[in-house]
This record gives C-alpha cells, sequence and structure tokens, in this order.
C-alpha cells in the first residue's frame, strides 16, 4: 500500500499544481504578442531567482558554443530562459488554437523523410534534444492527420502528470510515461505506424549507454537506437526551433541514421547512440540558446 503524503506535501502538490493550471488558464485567453511578454517577464524573474540554475545553463551553453564569453555568454544564459517560457506559454495556448494558427508560422524541411517512413508502414522514431517548440510539431502532425506518440517523462505529483497528459492528449498525441512499461507500447505503436517522438539527450533514469556528448562522457538514452534495430523503423534525427515571425517555428527532420545490425545488439546499440550524439549536437549548435537542459547531464556537473 502506498503511503500517505504529509499534509505539508500535499499543500505543496496543490500549490504546484495550481500553478500550472493557473498560468495555463491565463496563457490561452492571451493574444500571443503578449503572452510572448509576459513569459519573457516571467523568465527574468526566475533566472535571477536561481543563480545555481544560470550557472549550470551557462556551463552547458559553453559545450554547445564554447566561444560564448563575457556579456555573450550572460545573455545566451537570458534568452534560454526566455526560450523556455515561450515554450511552456506556447504550450498552454495550443489547445485553444486553430489549425490554420498553427499551420501559418511553422515551416519544415525534411519532411519527405517523416512521409518516406510512414510510407513504408514502419512507424519513424523523431529522436529530438530538449530543444524550441516541439509540441507545436506534434500539434501540426496530428493536424494533418498522422498518429503521434510520445514518451515523456512521469513527473511528479501523478496528479500533475495526469493533467499533463490531458493537455497532450487535447492536441492529438498519444502519451506514453517513460517506466519499464514504455518500450512496449511504443513498439506497439510502431508497427500501428505512428510517428513516436522521443527526447534522446537526457538519461532521466540514469540507464543509458555510454557515450561521447560535447566532448565529455555521460550516458544517452537507448530508446531510439534499441527500438530502430528492433523494428525497423527509421530514426531521424529532428528538432523543432523557434523563429522570430509570430508564432514562428521551423522543424528539421534529418535523413535516417545508419540503424542496421553489425555486431551483438548491445554494440550496434552503443553505436547508433553513439551516432544520434553527433547529429543531436549539430541541431543544437543551430540555436544553443533554444536548448533547454536545466538539469545536471554530466558527471562533472554540480548535482549529477
Amino acid at each position: 500500500m502506498a503511503a500517505t503524503p504529509r499534509p505539508g506535501r500535499r499543500l505543496a502538490d496543490a500549490l504546484t499544481i495550481g500553478s500550472y493550471k493557473l498560468g495555463a488558464a491565463t496563457a490561452s485567453l492571451m493574444p500571443s504578442g503578449l503572452a510572448g511578454l509576459t513569459a519573457s517577464g516571467l523568465a527574468f524573474t526566475a533566472s535571477f531567482a536561481s543563480p545555481e540554475r544560470r550557472l549550470l545553463v551557462a556551463r552547458n551553453l559553453q559545450r554547445a558554443d564554447p566561444t560564448l564569453r563575457g556579456n555573450a555568454l550572460r545573455l545566451a544564459v537570458q534568452q534560454s530562459f526566455d526560450s523556455y517560457a515561450r515554450y511552456w506559454a506556447e504550450s498552454f495556448r495550443l489547445p485553444r488554437l486553430s489549425p490554420q494558427q498553427i499551420a501559418r508560422g511553422w515551416r519544415v524541411e525534411g519532411f519527405h523523410n517523416v512521409t518516406d517512413a510512414l510510407d513504408r508502414g514502419t512507424g519513424v522514431i523523431l529522436a529530438m534534444p530538449h530543444l524550441g517548440g516541439w509540441e507545436w510539431a506534434g500539434r501540426w502532425l496530428a493536424d494533418q492527420g498522422h498518429a503521434v506518440t510520445a514518451v515523456v517523462e512521469a513527473v511528479q505529483p501523478p496528479e500533475l502528470f495526469e493533467w499533463f497528459r490531458d493537455l497532450r492528449s487535447s492536441l492529438g498525441l498519444n502519451v506514453v510515461p517513460l517506466n519499464p512499461q514504455a518500450g512496449t507500447a511504443v513498439m506497439a505503436a510502431l508497427k500501428q505506424n505512428h510517428v513516436v517522438c522521443l527526447v534522446s539527450d537526457r538519461d532521466i533514469e540514469r540507464n543509458g549507454v555510454e557515450v561521447e556528448f560535447f566532448g565529455e562522457r555521460t550516458t544517452l538514452p537507448a530508446g531510439a537506437a534499441a527500438l530502430g534495430l528492433r523494428t525497423g523503423a527509421p530514426v531521424l534525427p529532428t528538432a523543432v526551433y523557434f523563429t522570430d515571425r509570430p508564432n514562428g517555428h521551423l522543424g528539421i527532420a534529418g535523413a535516417p541514421m545508419p540503424v542496421e545490425r553489425r555486431d551483438g545488439f548491445r554494440a550496434d546499440v552503443q553505436r547508433v547512440t553513439q551516432d544520434l550524439a553527433v547529429a543531436l549536437e549539430a541541431l543544437v549548435r543551430r540555436a544553443p540558446e533554444q536548448w533547454h537542459m536545466f538539469q545536471p547531464n554530466w558527471p562533472s556537473d554540480p548535482g549529477y
């Protein structure tokens, strides 16, 4: 039997859930311009309220762009907080936007890589970094009639995860929590020719494979490589960037990675994951200030 949360924990959980719901309700009623300005103001406050987080973001930015120093680095750090606030403001507004509003600011390169895979009937795996506004792309894919399955972190408390699941389901996404059953659910989705979205630049469960990523050894999740090897579904390095246009987004769907059996399964997974790490580095370096890597991700990071 699960332990009953203490009253203080229950209150903290209720306040957290209430804050997200209030933010969503407020953002959904705002015009996009006002929502963006509000998000920027909140991001500025949040960034200076957490100096440790600013230092961690600066470390990650310098991994992606070692030339960042001084004022340029400080600006890039603030832009990262702004980008993350924009992500949330847009996510909250997405359910109320029409398909025409979604499509108006959307541009995509390499989408034939997605449709070619779906024409084969194998499903397709979009392996992405925590960057830009991927949920906008998920909503656009669903608007085009594609079945989209996304694996997401099972955040706590469970009530908050359920609220997020409902929010994403309202966009037309099939949400799979990151847990031991996720692989089975995703394999079933690929058999049904879904577009499967896997955020692949952070090993949340710390049980991935060791790779070199931005010049340091760490682990990355093995899911994209393992699923591609097991099912034959193409693995596409993919990113969605914010642009300067109102509600503007640019999607990049890369060419399929070489995913074939060469050695033992474990060695193949390690090789493909390392190749994916290199591809993710290139995607992040296009706009490092939009990389939402706000957590320790390398053994050398404080708090890893």
